[in-house]
């Protein structure tokens, strides 16, 4: 299987509120997900989609114009003559001095497939673009599978939020990075990503074959 980023589009709001549903207890609404997509200057959002075999896309727009199309129209990815179904998302808001990770999921059909890794380089990707200097989460303190995962991409612990999680009164996690533009953060990135799509294609090469 091979999985592959690339920004949200308008038209994939329905099935990201599936795996929302599957992964939160309270899931976004529909014109959410649509004004957070218009807010070009300051929000990013991005899917994941998995293909049997590696994808083509077909020619987008480029330029002034292309984000405003690009939120408009679903991308045409496909494989094979099928558009690759979507199995992750995730976000990001810049506010005054950091970018923030809003939301990120993967549906658990694809859950331990480095989906999640692959979104959150993405959603630094997504950062850096805004001018982010650094970056800033929540996750729950039960929820250390992720939170080792953020740790290898340079976040560290910074406080707790109390009762935070309104399903459960759980307290969140706060976790910052240092800055990210620095040589020292590209370079770890540059070794990171290079090992994650080093193990993807190795993935997907087993399932191929």
């Amino acid at each position: 299987m091979y999985y592959f980023t690339e920004p949200m589009a308008e038209a994939d709001i329905p099935r990201v509120q599936e795996i929302e549903s599957q992964s939160f207890t309270t899931p976004w609404s529909a014109n959410t997900y649509r004004r957070e997509l218009q807010n070009t200057s300051a929000c990013r959002y991005i899917v994941a989609r998995a293909s049997y075999t590696p994808p083509s896309a077909t020619p987008r727009p480029r330029g002034l114009f292309a984000t405003f199309f690009a939120n408009l129209f679903s991308p045409q990815v496909v494989s094979n003559g099928v558009v690759a179904p979507i199995v992750g998302y995730g976000g990001v808001w810049l506010t005054v001095d950091e970018a923030h990770v809003t939301t990120i999921a993967v549906d658990p059909q694809h859950r331990g497939r480095s989906v999640g890794e692959l979104l959150l380089v993405g959603l630094i990707d997504s950062a850096m673009q805004l001018r982010a200097p650094m970056l800033t989460l929540e996750v729950r303190v039960s929820n250390t599978a992720a939170q080792n995962l953020y740790l290898k991409y340079g976040f560290r612990p910074q406080g707790t939020r109390p009762r935070y999680y309104t399903d459960n009164g759980e307290d969140a996690l706060v976790m910052w990075t240092d800055r990210i533009d620095t040589p020292e953060y590209q370079n770890r990135l540059t070794e990171l990503r290079q090992r994650l799509f080093a193990r993807l294609r190795a993935q997907a090469e087993r399932v191929v074959n």
